[in-house]
């Protein structure tokens, strides 16, 4: 398919710029696939679509504050940089991006901070906006991230068109982030509250953790018509045995699994064996799933309604078919479903 054929009018206003004020209580469309039935809900009314022995596959990926903003030496120009993947800890080497990159060449230091200032080398050119940099820190490596925390700012996608606010850093968050390495938040896992899990761990779901280390590469812009030519950034991912056990024992036992955002369903589809089962996972990832795609390990889906042109709306249409797909975000749009990172959530079921 060509990338031209994933485009669709989205009116600005429905970009939400803030989340519901309680994570579980957004609109919720529900989808299913099979003969095609539509139901509008909220979100915690999920607990009614599933029941014991169901499992859900989480990501429980962290985001950390990836976004610096510093000058560039001698000049004092401003500049702005975005951690993407650390490269070497005893280093302290990141691939970054930098804007405005035009004016960045190795050699040039960087520096962060007003009071406390963290200074860092350009040593390689990756990319028109990618550098290698090199951070110069004599303390320990905690004292280095606690550091860039401090510096850094959640990295909230642009198209908010907002300010950063404080209550960001909990609310670009799921409620089970445990490992940090995301540069975004798999965002269908937004829309759980503590209580609406407890209450799904009542009726018997259980939960399979996953992680899987969300690149800006979900954001970036496709270059390419023929998306067979596209390189996705790889991400890393680890599925534990346990989890992979909790999903394979669903399956087995004929109940349902869901995966719950893009994120987790491009883990389950990198890490599935020929037999349908899922193997326990530990490295990288650059799977890119568009139509036509055979999905072989989950039969539920919990995804935001997702920006025309981006690899997870693609995901939604192979999930979905392509046509119907496009029935759907037409759908959305015309009902005023909110969307993207803050917005409103689809269940999509057989």
């Amino acid at each position: 398919m060509k990338l031209s054929q994933f485009k669709f009018d989205l009116p600005k206003e429905l970009i939400a710029k803030y989340p519901p004020q309680n994570r579980d209580e957004g609109r919720m469309m529900v989808v299913h696939r099979k003969d095609h039935t539509i139901e509008h809900k909220k979100f915690n009314d999920i607990l009614d679509f599933f029941s014991d022995g169901d499992a859900f596959v989480i990501n429980n990926t962290k985001v950390f504050p990836a976004r610096l903003y510093g000058e560039k030496e001698k000049t004092g120009a401003k500049i702005e940089v975005f951690l993407l993947r650390e490269l070497n800890k005893e280093s302290r080497l990141w691939d970054v991006l930098v804007d405005p990159a035009r004016k960045i060449r190795i050699g040039n230091k960087l520096y962060f901070g007003e009071e406390e200032t963290l200074v860092a080398e350009v040593i390689d050119n990756t990319t028109s906006r990618g550098r290698t940099i090199r951070f110069l820190f004599d303390g320990s490596y905690d004292e280095f991230k606690a550091t860039l925390k401090r510096l850094g700012e959640t990295p909230l996608p642009k198209i908010h068109e907002r300010k950063v606010e404080p209550e960001d850093e909990e609310r670009f968050q799921t409620i089970y982030a445990k490992y940090e390495g995301a540069v975004a938040a798999p965002t269908a896992g937004l829309h759980f509250s503590r209580e609406l899990m407890k209450r799904l761990e009542i009726l018997g779901v259980n939960f399979a953790e996953i992680t899987l280390h969300t690149g800006l590469g979900n954001f970036r812009g496709i270059e390419v018509e023929d998306l067979t030519k596209h390189k996705v950034d790889s991400e890393e991912m680890i599925i534990k045995p346990e989890a992979a056990n909790i999903i394979n024992k669903a399956w087995e036992n004929k109940h349902r699994v869901c995966a719950v955002g893009t994120t987790s369903m491009k883990a389950l589809e990198s890490a599935v064996s020929i037999t349908g089962k899922i193997k326990p996972f530990e490295g990288w990832t650059n799977k890119f799933i568009f139509p036509p795609y055979e999905f072989k390990t989950a039969n539920a889906l919990i995804t935001n309604f997702h920006l025309p042109y981006s690899p997870m709306f693609m995901m939604v249409c192979a999930y979905l078919g392509y046509d119907f797909a496009f029935d759907i975000y037409r759908l959305a749009i015309k009902e005023k479903y909110q969307f993207f990172t803050y917005g409103d959530a689809m269940l999509i079921m057989d």
